[in-house]
């Protein structure tokens, strides 16, 4: 008995429908955190001679001044960039840099999802490939790739002197107003994983940690609900310098001198996480947390249930140079 053949055609699957959907590369880490600053001068006094920190390059900006790279490792910078390029009231946060091992791959995956994007991944000027995108809450985020011919490879080992206050930057604190669609962003679409929330009161969420997929830096939400006034903003939008005793680094840092202007730091005290830590704040106000890795007794703080507040829309801000 022969075989009953169908005469039904098979559905015609267009091409581009049968291609793999791009998968996003790996991000490794925290590049840098770049400010805008008020006086370039009295800013590298408090990085370079109050942390310890030196500048491996620099490279002059359009409209006059420069931007002043001050390096922690190897791998993770503060860029200063001359405070010129904003108006005076400006926020003084410019961007975060995250960084990748492909930066094309992740322009390619990143328009994929939705994200806007440049038409190609560019070289700068320091010979890294990087690009701009921008999170929900309006954050510039760079991404990064470092070339084995760019002005970071070209310097790993120099200017790394015995001074320096701390050896790696553990986190960015970025401020998020709403945090479903800032989730869907760094989590869903960027792959970071979620490993802390805390609230101040208990009552509402404050923060919420998340890590790199790959890597062990991270960045934390500072939620709000009413959007902050400057010296708030400047307090929130932070960087969290790591240290293995906080309370050695503090005498360490009272034996120098503090630039002109600055406010002076807090008192070393155990936060909501149980890490011990003293903030710091630059000569236009910018927090510089410094804090121990683990609690203080080895005891971890359980994730906050506190729901998160509503944040009303973030504030327009001055136009920027990039």
């Amino acid at each position: 008995m022969k075989r009953k053949v169908s005469c039904v055609p098979s559905p015609i699957i267009p091409a581009q429908e049968t291609r793999s959907a791009p998968t996003r590369p790996h991000i490794t880490g925290i590049s840098h955190a770049a400010f805008y600053v008020s006086d370039m001068a009295k800013a590298r006094a408090f990085y370079e001679g109050f942390l310890g920190f030196q500048s491996p390059f620099s490279n002059p900006r359009p409209k006059g001044g420069e931007r002043v790279c001050i390096k922690i490792n190897d791998r993770q910078t503060i860029e200063l960039f001359p405070g010129s390029e904003v108006a005076p009231d400006a926020e003084r946060f410019y961007h975060v840099a995250i960084e990748t091992d492909d930066a094309e791959a992740m322009r390619v995956y990143l328009k994929s999802k939705g994200i806007e994007v440049p038409q190609k991944t560019a070289v700068g000027k320091t010979g890294n490939k990087n690009y701009f995108v921008k999170d929900p809450n309006g954050n510039i985020v760079e991404i990064v790739q470092y070339m084995p011919d760019g002005w970071t490879m070209r310097e790993k080992g120099n200017f790394l002197p015995d001074t320096r206050i701390s050896m790696r930057m553990s986190h960015f604190g970025v401020m998020i107003g709403q945090l479903d669609p800032s989730l869907k962003f760094y989590d869903d679409i960027l792959g970071f994983k979620e490993i802390w929330r805390g609230s101040k009161n208990g009552k509402v969420l404050s923060w919420v940690n998340l890590q790199v997929p790959d890597g062990n830096d991270y960045i934390e939400f500072m939620l709000y609900d009413k959007y902050p006034e400057p010296d708030r903003v400047h307090t929130m939008q932070h960087i969290c310098l790591e240290v293995l005793d906080v309370a050695k680094a503090g005498e360490i840092l009272k034996s120098r001198s503090l630039p002109a202007g600055s406010k002076p730091p807090t008192e070393l005290a155990t936060g909501v996480n149980g890490r011990r830590q003293i903030n710091y704040y630059d000569p236009d106000g910018t927090r510089v947390e410094v804090m121990e890795p683990g609690t203080f007794d080895g005891k971890l703080r359980p994730p906050s249930d506190a729901p998160p507040p509503v944040g009303e829309p973030k504030q327009a801000s001055p136009e920027k140079t990039a």
